[in-house]
């Protein structure tokens, strides 16, 4: 990293970090404006040809946990893609498949020829793309700024999968009132998009490769590495709880046809409201980010998720279930701000690939496998009793988790600790 960017006090003053975050912003836009479209004509397919809406949730469930195989069985590995192989290059590939996804999509819907097995192998490619695309992503970012500036780097970040999250159900949701097959074709563009801005990030620091470890080898020791540090640990495993648990977003499409009667736009609505939520909460924080007791302040934070959660689902009001999803995202920013920034400074750069992945795949776990159980649960009990009984679990793992990682519950500041400092001044002194 240059001394020109050394001084910088933003992270927008990085040319790499503007290409990085135009390209993250994009690709956002064209997954969520997909996922939503894929999830309402999954429903509605499974509906029109005469499943209850049990059996249909059922489908959503199966979407979920297709998506989700490739992301568990593939992410380890991928982490230590992102550590041996240009991060970069790794990105383009992944967006690549995702353009091929979008444009296939685009055609059957073209040719009104959509069928539930076509939505659930285009699931499981997608998985493998993500799965892939998380920890490279991820691990790059913190390549790109001086490490004074990337808790706001992270929040910039999140602010562009936030408002990839706000407009990208919008383009979704009306366009598909504009044409069944404009969606994907957007969103093929938009992948088109990201793939340039990637390839105009210059060459950027790549950990040394351990010659003396076998790849499972590596693998593991980024595994063991998470085991070991119980701030890690403890973070990454309360997201992966509270949002497997209380995932509501599964079930919007149950919600906008069959419970709250809003169509279509009323499904674009549903999505956007926690990314609104969620967006002004990182917004805020690139700004004024946080300081002091972060640790107290994630765990609050998943409460009110929770809490949120469960009057949602008890909601018969489109405005007052929007009001509750906007507070469910600002609390899962709330909390996301805070333990991707401790995931990135606590962890040495030479294992932020396979620890990025470890966190990603508890992410795919809470969102893609969460959708399944959502599903699942669902179908047997109920979409509103499914949706309650997660919020409250949120509840219960805060509970549990602020005993199980009282450190989480004494943590103050991001700051990492002396051994961590000393490690990488050790690992410096080697690469020297």
């Amino acid at each position: 990293m240059s001394d020109e960017q050394q001084t910088e006090r933003h992270p927008f003053h990085v040319a790499n970090f503007r290409a990085y975050w135009v390209s993250r912003l994009s690709m956002t836009l064209a997954q969520y404006a997909m996922l939503l479209i894929i999830g309402w004509q999954t429903y509605n397919i499974a509906r029109d040809s005469g499943m209850s809406v049990g059996g249909a949730s059922g489908q959503l469930a199966l979407i979920g946990l297709l998506q989700f195989a490739p992301l568990f069985f593939l992410t380890p590995f991928a982490g230590l893609a992102a550590d041996r192989f240009d991060r970069r290059n790794t990105g383009r590939i992944t967006v690549l498949l995702q353009l091929a996804c979008a444009a296939v999509l685009a055609w059957v819907t073209w040719q009104d020829a959509m069928t539930l097995p076509v939505l659930f192998s285009i699931a499981v490619a997608l998985g493998i793309a993500r799965a892939f695309a998380g920890p490279a992503l991820s691990a790059l970012a913190p390549n790109l700024v001086p490490k004074v500036i990337l808790p706001n780097a992270i929040a910039l970040s999140s602010i562009a999968w936030q408002v990839g999250m706000i407009v990208g159900p919008a383009l979704g949701g009306y366009f598909y009132v504009v044409d069944q097959a404009l969606p994907y074709a957007i969103a093929a563009a938009l992948f088109l998009v990201s793939i340039i801005s990637l390839s105009l990030i210059g060459k950027v620091p790549q950990p040394a490769v351990r010659k003396d470890q076998r790849p499972i080898g590596q693998v593991i020791d980024g595994l063991h590495y998470v085991w070991r540090n119980k701030m890690v640990l403890g973070a990454i495993t309360l997201d992966l709880f509270a949002v497997f648990l209380a995932g509501a977003t599964a079930l919007f499409p149950v919600y906008a046809r069959d419970i709250l009667d809003v169509g279509a736009p009323g499904l674009s609505q549903l999505a956007m409201a926690p990314a609104i939520g969620a967006a002004l909460t990182a917004l805020i924080f690139s700004f004024r980010p946080l300081k002091s007791n972060v640790g107290p302040k994630m765990l609050w934070a998943v409460f009110v998720f929770g809490l949120a959660t469960i009057i949602f689902g008890f909601s018969t009001s489109m405005p007052l279930s929007l009001a509750m999803l906007f507070i469910v995202g600002a609390a899962d920013m709330f909390s996301v701000y805070i333990r991707q920034s401790l995931i990135q400074l606590h962890t040495p750069d030479d294992k932020r690939g396979r620890v990025s992945s470890v966190s990603l795949l508890t992410i795919s776990a809470s969102n893609e496998f969460g959708d399944f159980f959502s599903g699942s649960l669902a179908f047997l009990i109920g979409p509103v009793a499914a949706v309650v009984t997660g919020g409250a679990g949120a509840i219960v793992t805060v509970a549990l988790w602020s005993r199980i990682f009282p450190v989480l519950r004494t943590t103050k500041t991001f700051d990492p600790p002396e051994e961590l400092l000393d490690h990488h001044s050790d690992t410096r002194s080697q690469e020297a």
